[in-house]
Formats: structure tokens, C-alpha cells, sequence
């Protein structure tokens, strides 16, 4: 019942989770489809889900980007060999993404677009999706991979909000916090 919910929480820790999908932009058709098999969890209010192209004219990139990246509980980091090139992509949102993994405060998925040498990076430590890592080009029915994808996305998304309540619970009861993941990436 929302009359009950704390005020001083925000909704992301009480409700739906935040999700970022970080891409290269040669690969944004992949990401639109990924879009539409993420749009039942979004539908459910499991998740809310941004990406650059969310972002309204005249703003300036960065800040927004970073903002999103700072704050998210999700980060999808859509793998192919243009994000692997990109400079932005690799050394500015991966390197991120990883700092907040490492911290326990998000939750890094890699999601294997396209064939790419991923596994020697620092990724590559990662439980990537679709399964196996295999990319989603590389699937039979591009559909199946999708959806493999997206049940991947929503149990780690019922494990981070499962997470976020005892976290929420331990704190009101003076109980010490429980860390997202427990790994520490180097970079």
C-alpha cells in the first residue's frame, strides 16, 4: 500500500528498479527489439527502463548519461564489436558501470549482441546473456534470445529489489547493509 511507504525512500528502492541500457549506436535496432521484450517487466512494474536517446534536446550528454549511470540499480551493457571500439562506450559507461558493480551498488549484466572477443576483458568475469554468452545475432530465432535475455533481466531484477528490502529492513532495525554483488573488478 503506497500510504506506507517511507518518505524519505525513493520509489526505485521501494517499487520498480532502474535499469540503464548502455549501447553503441550502430547497434540501437537491437536495442529497440531488446526494448519490446523488456516492456513486460516495465508493464508489470518490475522495472523502468532509459537510455541516451531519452534524452531531451538542447541537454547536455554527459551530465545526463552520468546522472543515469550514478543512480541506476541495473546496468545493461549491449555487447558487439562497435561497443567494444567505442571509446565512450568501453572507457567511460563499462568503466563506470564496473566502479558501481564492484561497490555493490548496481548490478552489471553484460548482453552479448554480436560476436565479439568479450570474455578477456573485465567483463568477461560477468554471467553474461543471452545464455552461455552466446550472441543474440547468433540465435536461431532472434525472438528466443530476446526473451532469454529479458527472464535473465527479471531474475536479477527480483534478486536487486529482494536485496534493496532486506538492505531496507536491516536499516530500520540498525542491522549492517548487504552489498549488491561482492566481487571487485579490476579495471
Amino acid at each position: 500500500m503506497v500510504q506506507n511507504r517511507p518518505r524519505s525512500l525513493p520509489i526505485s528502492r521501494m517499487g520498480r528498479l532502474t535499469v540503464i541500457l548502455c549501447y553503441a549506436h550502430r547497434d540501437e535496432r537491437l536495442r529497440e527489439e531488446l526494448d519490446k521484450h523488456l516492456s513486460v517487466l516495465r508493464r508489470g512494474g518490475v522495472i523502468q527502463s532509459w537510455h541516451d536517446r531519452r534524452i531531451i534536446p538542447g541537454s547536455e550528454l554527459d551530465p545526463e548519461i552520468d546522472q543515469h549511470l550514478r543512480s541506476c540499480d541495473l546496468i545493461l551493457l549491449l555487447i558487439s564489436p562497435d561497443f567494444m571500439d567505442s571509446d565512450y562506450c568501453y572507457r567511460r559507461e563499462m568503466r563506470a558501470a564496473l566502479k558501481r558493480h564492484a561497490k555493490g551498488q548496481a548490478r552489471v549484466i553484460p548482453i552479448i549482441l554480436r560476436p565479439v572477443d568479450w570474455r578477456r576483458t573485465p567483463i568477461g568475469r560477468l554471467l553474461a546473456l543471452p545464455r552461455d554468452g552466446k550472441p543474440v545475432t547468433t540465435w536461431h530465432r532472434r525472438d528466443e534470445a530476446l526473451l532469454d535475455v529479458a527472464k535473465g533481466v527479471r531474475m536479477a531484477a527480483e534478486e536487486v529489489g529482494a536485496r534493496r528490502r532486506s538492505n531496507f529492513l536491516s536499516q530500520a532495525h540498525g542491522k549492517p547493509k548487504i552489498r549488491l554483488a561482492t566481487a571487485v573488478t579490476e579495471l
